[in-house]
């Protein structure tokens, strides 16, 4: 019985034990249900949250592409569902910078973006468009998956704008600007040039977002930790600000118009895998404008009338450009009109003023839609004129023109240095309001060129025989060269007498030609098949040389008839005019800067000027030693494309420069000038000079070319022993005649040992990369090459003519410089043993 009743409370002890009462389940029901409410919470916050919540009714709105919203310190972007997945260019430019890292506006970085919809997340996806194929042929999955869209950002979404006509989504943008997104930071170059460590986060922030219809402008300030800063050093930063352009594409891209390399043209490449070849090409096409018929005026265009484009070319000029100047910038803009007539457009460019304030308080330069040609007060003297173009078509979407203040100042140096010879215009520090305004529209003009998608075009000068450029008759019918995108500045070649002779450029025959080729439009074809039209356009000209387009050379000049500030086909004589005008000029220096009560400092800037003229003029005819001529051509037409310069002109152009360099230019030692600028300085000045000169011509690029001219062309050609001989008896020539060596002369000697010296030792030189055509060199393995024996040999004939010559001069300093130079070519030679 007893136990019974144990077992049976057992039993009852068991089951109350491992089943909860009543109570108890509820008391754990309620208890679960308050547990998922706090989970539930928990995975609200920082989620997507109704609008209102987000975008509250103290939130400051700037509608545009993307609706801009900030509220607090927090700053949202709406995109609107439509626009997910369209393709948007980002460009981005350092807007402000640090004393020492250049000026402001310079584009560091562009890339194609996409944002990308998720169920909980936008993506911001970088799109590339540098490998396509046609997406009906198999390789197009093949370039798919070569080409998959890195993720720039992810953004969590805040919320959903539910709107039946317009839905939206809102993110938080801050940290896409306020971290070191390196995309839309600081370059990599300037990274490493400044040993920037990190972005100190306490010092960036949002400076503006502004939403336009067709782009949004953000611009931030950057702080970066940098070892090496440019300026402000004790303060171990670095401190940028960022202007980020994202611009939406057309949804359907312009037609491409393919490049060829005869046309001077701005052009972007892609590589097509769907081309008909049996390797990967690279295709280019042209970055311009988007000028169409209408649709009514086809027939008017096709019969030859001047018809007005669907949308024209439109730059306003900047408010705050100085009254004064607006008129000439403006004719600047509209010069290029004649060219697009030739093109078959009539009113395709046109200046405007923006409206007033009160007229569109919402008109901004920064609008995408607005081209502008925009006034900074800058002491830099230049200017320039970028643009943005659509990457898969090469459509020109933007351009603004920078202008900034002081290249005023640089118009009156190459004006006074270039023609105040012959002209009493040019006689001053501060010229006349139509001069200089006149100076400024072709600056204008030039810059305007740029936009439109031309290049500099350095060998459209040489086109013009040199005594052409003193006629006025040829000048005012043809300007001083054939395309105002030559760096052709101002006639120097002109002499006195010659009455009524054009000083400038103007838009030229190439000009009108290359706008013509690369806007005519080709109306029925498509891209690949006007080609053959375009081509056809080329052949007309071919050979002519007012039709020639030449690149600007950086770095070594291989082709002399390309150069930058020369003028006329014969580099020599051109030389030798602009010799004559700075001789006229430099007497006259102190008389035309002069105006009581100021110092000298114009007499220094402007005797500079003379200077670097000088300068310009040795290197225009130094160049054509170990020169190649490059004329563009394809397989139907006929002769080389690379020509040695001749064995004559290279000996002409050697003895010039040593009859009129290397020979103490006397006519530059004024010590009438020297006495009012400086206490010393002017034979280190004309060394320096000198020097420059020296090396250029004794320059590894050159003495390669020279090597390979000769083993081509043999007796025909200008040999490296011939030159070293001649530009030896020329430098030396006192040890044979016992003449006394002055100063600037021994000076010169040394400099030819230490050169040689160099040519010893020098490193080989490779290739650099050929930057559209920009960067040219000549790979120099010294080593295995004839320079280091050539130079060898020339240190031992000069140690023997030396010590022959030394008995001959009875001039103390003449005889120790002599002694010295044998003992420094034995150090040379036989370092070991000195």
């Amino acid at each position: 019985m007893i136990n019974n009743l144990l077992t049976k409370a057992l039993l009852a002890f068991l089951f109350l034990g491992c089943f909860p009462t009543a109570e108890a389940q509820i008391f754990k029901k309620k208890k679960t249900e308050s547990e998922q409410t706090n989970s539930k919470d928990k995975s609200k916050k920082g989620g997507i949250e109704p609008y209102e919540k987000v975008i509250t009714k103290e939130a400051k709105t700037d509608n545009g592409l993307f609706n801009i919203h900030v509220v607090d310190d927090k700053q949202y972007y709406e995109i609107p569902d439509s626009l997910f997945n369209k393709e948007m260019l980002m460009v981005s430019r350092i807007a402000k910078t640090a004393t020492g890292i250049g000026f402001g506006g310079g584009k560091i970085n562009t890339k194609v973006l996409r944002w990308e919809k998720k169920p909980k997340q936008v993506l911001l996806r970088v799109v590339s468009h540098d490998i396509v194929a046609s997406d009906s042929l198999p390789v197009h999955e093949a370039v798919v998956n070569s080409n998959f869209e890195p993720v720039l950002y992810s953004f969590d979404i805040k919320a959903f704008k539910k709107d039946s006509l317009n839905p939206a989504t809102v993110i938080q943008i801050n940290e896409l600007f306020e971290k070191d997104v390196n995309a839309l930071g600081m370059p990599d170059y300037y990274r490493k040039k400044y040993k920037v460590s990190r972005l100190d986060a306490a010092r960036s922030y949002i400076d503006t977002l502004k939403s336009f219809p067709l782009n949004i402008e953000a611009r931030h300030v950057k702080t970066y930790l940098a070892g090496n800063p440019p300026s402000n050093g004790s303060i171990g930063s670095i401190s940028i600000e960022i202007n980020n352009s994202m611009i939406l594409l057309p949804n359907k891209p312009m037609k491409r118009r393919y490049f060829d390399e005869r046309v001077g043209w701005f052009a972007r490449g892609q590589v097509d895998y769907g081309l008909d070849a049996q390797e990967s090409k690279t295709v280019r096409y042209l970055d311009r404008w988007r000028l169409e018929v209408k649709d009514e005026d086809i027939e008017k265009f096709n019969n030859g009338e001047l018809v007005e484009p669907k949308k024209p070319i439109v730059y306003y000029v900047d408010r705050a450009t100085p009254k004064e100047w607006v008129p000439f910038i403006k004719q600047g803009i509209e010069d290029w009109q004649v060219a697009f007539e030739a093109a078959g457009f009539k009113n395709a460019i046109i200046a405007k003023d923006p409206p007033t304030p009160e007229e569109d308080p919402d008109w901004s330069p920064e609008d995408v839609r607005y081209s502008v040609v925009r006034y900074l007060a800058s002491p830099i003297p230049n200017a320039n004129g970028p643009h943005v173009s659509d990457p898969r078509s090469g459509e020109i979407l933007e351009s603004d023109i920078n202008w900034y203040h002081n290249v005023m100042t640089l118009l009156r140096n190459w004006y006074f240095v270039q023609t105040a010879a012959i002209n009493p215009d040019a006689r001053g520090v501060a010229f006349k309001k139509e001069v200089m305004g006149r100076l400024i529209r072709f600056v204008s003009s030039h810059e305007v060129g740029h936009t439109l998608g031309l290049p500099h075009n350095m060998g459209s000068s040489v086109a013009y025989p040199v005594d052409s450029l003193r006629s006025a008759s040829f000048t005012k019918k043809y300007g001083t060269a054939p395309s105002i995108m030559d760096y052709a500045r101002f006639n120097y070649i002109a002499q006195p007498g010659d009455e009524g002779v054009a000083l400038m450029p103007e838009i030229g025959v190439y000009d009108k030609y290359a706008i013509n080729w690369g806007y005519r439009p080709i109306l029925n074809k498509t891209d690949k098949e006007e080609k053959q039209i375009l081509d056809k356009w080329i052949l007309e000209h071919a050979g002519d040389p007012l039709y020639r387009f030449g690149h600007q050379q950086v770095g070594d000049v291989v082709d002399p008839s390309s150069q930058t500030e020369d003028l006329g086909d014969d580099a020599i004589k051109a030389s030798a005019y602009g010799i004559k005008n700075l001789k006229r000029i430099v007497p006259n220096l102190i008389e035309w800067t002069a105006e009581p009560g100021k110092n000298y400092d114009d007499l220094n800037t402007l005797y500079g000027q003379v200077i670097s003229q000088f300068n310009r003029y040795m290197g225009h005819v130094s160049n054509n030693i170990g020169g190649v001529y490059e004329h563009y051509k394809t397989y139907d037409q006929d002769g080389p494309v690379y020509t040695p310069v001749s064995k004559e002109h290279q000996k002409n152009c050697l003895l010039f420069v040593q009859e009129q360099l290397f020979t103490t230019p006397e006519w530059l030692i004024d010590q009438d000038i020297f006495n009012k600028i400086e206490y010393s300085g002017g034979v280190e000045r004309i060394r320096s000079l000198q020097v420059k000169t020296l090396n250029n011509i004794l320059s590894l690029g050159k003495l390669a070319r020279l090597i390979e001219n000769q083993t081509a062309n043999g007796k025909q050609a200008y040999s490296l022993l011939s030159m070293m001989g001649d530009l030896r008896q020329g430098l030396w020539s006192e040890v044979r005649s016992g003449k006394s060596i002055d100063t600037y002369r021994r000076n010169l000697q040394k400099a030819h040992i230490e050169r040689l010296a160099y040519l010893m030792t020098a490193n080989n030189e490779g290739k650099k990369p050929e930057s559209g055509g920009y960067q040219k060199s000549t790979p120099v393995n010294i080593g295995q090459s004839d320079i280091r024996s050539v130079a060898r040999a020339e240190l031992n004939i000069l140690k023997r003519d030396i010590k022959n010559g030394i008995g001959r001069t009875s001039d103390k300093m003449s005889k120790y410089h002599l002694q010295d130079a044998v003992v420094r070519i034995d150090a040379i030679l036989d370092p070991d043993n000195n």
